[in-house]
């Protein structure tokens, strides 16, 4: 089930833009996409077949963050993750566009906005990730 308050609360957000992110919303985003992961069965389907780890560093705001995908549930939060998949690392405009689908982490990654240390097929997984979470939550907000 979606928290419809949530949904309702990141749809304002996307519909304002990334620009009016703080960085706080970086672990409701996170959670949104474990509730849209748990409703529908392709993106619940792909996660569960996913494992991997991510430690997501904020450069410019001096925060940490974690995401772990196993056994067809999104683990999150605050601070270090011992031993992650890989470490992707930006600015909190940069990982504000990626969360909030406006940018692709590959072409970030290509223009040097991004750096990944680690397992490239696990980031590139985890973009899968944030693409079909996007895409299952523009359909969340049609149906309502």
């Amino acid at each position: 089930m979606v928290d419809k308050d949530l949904l309702m609360e990141m749809k304002e957000k996307l519909d304002a833009g990334s620009d009016s992110a703080n960085i706080d919303d970086t672990l409701k985003v996170f959670e949104l996409y474990d509730q849209l992961a748990q409703k529908d069965g392709y993106l619940k389907e792909e996660i569960e077949e996913m494992e991997l780890s991510v430690q997501l560093i904020i450069n410019d705001r001096d925060k940490k963050f974690w995401v772990k995908v196993s056994d067809g549930k999104m683990n999150y939060g605050e601070g270090e993750f011992e031993d992650p998949s890989f470490t992707f690392s930006t600015d909190f405009e940069t990982g504000s566009k990626i969360l909030f689908g406006e940018i692709d982490a590959t072409s970030a990654y290509m223009a040097g906005d991004i750096t990944v240390e680690g397992n490239l097929a696990d980031a590139l997984a985890f973009q899968e990730i944030i693409e079909l979470s996007m895409e299952t939550f523009e359909e969340e907000i049609e149906n309502l």
